[in-house]
């Protein structure tokens, strides 16, 4: 999948494109809000964001708000250190988040709540999580290709490309 981290926190955003990466994503990091919106409306292929809601410039809050208004369906994961269930969660999701997660948190909780998006997002049952064409089976929730039943490593980038490709059969794709 094709992820646009935005988290404030240099630590934590190398840390998070780091996991991200090695989970086989394709992961872009921005630092703040007018960032993340740029690259969202760019046309930079991404399928989804990781949000932080405090960022310095305009709150995740916002920039979920504004990607709403300006009718963006991409899926959007909420991360903030705050956990007051009155007060953030609640008006990130109502900004138009499309789930939330508190700091600090498992990454493997992160990873399950991407695929939970993705599936959403595509329309996917659990059981349609491979995706086929001929001899290749992508299996998204295993991160596994196979041609002919053999199994192919592929890097990051050529698993997010090949899947891409699988979900538009028949179809000319710009390279964004």
């Amino acid at each position: 999948m094709h992820l646009l981290v935005v988290e404030d926190d240099p630590r934590l955003g190398r840390l998070l494109v780091r996991m991200l990466g090695d989970e086989r994503h394709v992961v872009e990091l921005a630092a703040s809000g007018h960032e993340a919106l740029e690259i969202a409306e760019a046309g930079s292929g991404i399928e989804a964001m990781i949000l932080d809601i405090g960022l310095p410039d305009l709150p995740g809050t916002e920039v979920a708000r504004r990607l709403r208004a300006r009718g963006s369906r991409l899926p959007i994961l909420m991360l903030t250190a705050r956990d007051a269930v009155e007060d953030d969660r609640v008006r990130g999701l109502d900004a138009g988040a499309d789930d939330y997660l508190v700091k600090p948190f498992a990454f493997q909780e992160l990873s399950a709540r991407l695929r939970a998006l993705d599936r959403r997002a595509t329309n996917q049952a659990w059981e349609g999580a491979v995706l086929r064409n001929g001899p290749i089976a992508l299996d998204e929730v295993r991160r596994l290709v196979t041609v002919d039943e053999a199994q192919v490593e592929l890097s990051p980038r050529e698993f997010s490309l090949l899947e891409c490709l699988l979900r538009h059969p028949g179809q000319v794709l710009s390279r964004d």
